[in-house]
């Protein structure tokens, strides 16, 4: 019977004639086609999950997406490692020329490759929206990966995002949610800017034709801390002062992983090396834990955990 072709309990008739109707319907439905948004931790490219890797490996494209995040490997190290060709999705592919990535999903499985977690930035969940078939593969953030300092999760509050200030445009409402954080005694994750293919506007202007791009930027812990020093000028609530504990982190998951704990002008002098860097502005009181843990960072003097 039927039944018995897709797997259910066994039948005493005869086996399905592969002429019928019923037959040539079930033999001709194909899988319907996919995206997949597909995390990559947080290091290189052993970082994918196993069901991770069995999905790029089969589909038709795969692209990266290169601008919310950076890897410790170039593409180059992840083609090779995954055994097949990559394309790269830049910020006006994912955002404003989405169809590219998503023309034909019908037809045939897609995977995006996200750094860290997929579901981290707005814009990937947007993506998941338009496309309506969509399969998520989860992997480590530093939304949980910040836990590596010796914070308790727990305890923190809203995240916020730390811009590069650009000549007049020199937005703080990341101050606001900072202030209301510490007000209820929690920790505040802050992501730091990177630009990576920005366009050169100002040659453009000058020169015209072809578009250029400049040169990548990624913010460190030391520009960040000058941005909130800036903040606390503008609105002096001593929110961001030289003597506020906090917690600069480089590279988290990776082998030459930093974390320092310190008051801001300690991490505003400290060299915390490549990117990607991150800081987290601590809570007004901490756990007994919590303060045993930043005692291990404190100044530096350790680069990891000690168990690790």
């Amino acid at each position: 019977s039927i039944f018995g072709f897709l797997g259910g309990r066994p039948s005493s008739q005869a086996s399905p004639n592969p002429s019928s109707p019923t037959w040539r319907r079930l033999a001709s439905t194909k899988k319907p086609k996919m995206l997949y948004l597909v995390g990559l931790g947080l290091s290189d490219e052993k970082d994918i999950t196993v069901r991770g890797l069995e999905i790029v490996r089969r589909c038709d494209e795969v692209w990266l997406e290169s601008y919310t995040s950076i890897l410790g490997v170039d593409k180059g190290k992840l083609e090779e490692f995954y055994g097949r060709s990559i394309r790269t999705a830049s910020r006006e592919t994912v955002e404003s020329e989405a169809d590219q990535i998503l023309e034909g999903i019908d037809t045939r499985d897609v995977a995006v490759l996200v750094v860290g977690d997929p579901l981290c930035a707005t814009t990937h969940a947007d993506l998941a929206l338009r496309a309506g078939k969509v399969q998520i593969v989860q992997n480590a953030s530093v939304m949980g990966a910040v836990g590596r300092c010796g914070l308790q999760l727990y305890r923190f509050g809203q995240t916020i995002s730390i811009p590069y200030f650009e000549g007049d445009w020199r937005p703080t409402s990341f101050y606001e949610k900072i202030d209301a954080n510490r007000r209820n005694d929690a920790h505040t994750l802050c992501l730091l800017d990177i630009k990576t293919k920005e366009p050169d506007y100002a040659k453009l202007a000058e020169h015209g034709g072809k578009v250029t791009y400049l040169p990548p930027r990624f913010m460190s812990v030391n520009e960040a801390i000058d941005h909130l020093f800036e903040a606390e000028a503008t609105h002096k609530r001593g929110v961001c002062t030289p003597e506020t504990p906090a917690v600069g982190l480089a590279r988290l998951g990776c082998p030459d992983e930093r974390i320092v704990a310190g008051t801001l002008a300690d991490l505003r002098a400290f060299d915390f090396g490549r990117p990607l860097h991150s800081l987290v502005i601590c809570a007004p009181t901490l756990h007994d834990l919590e303060q045993q843990f930043l005692d291990v960072f404190a100044s530096g003097a350790a680069p990891t955990v000690p168990d690790r």
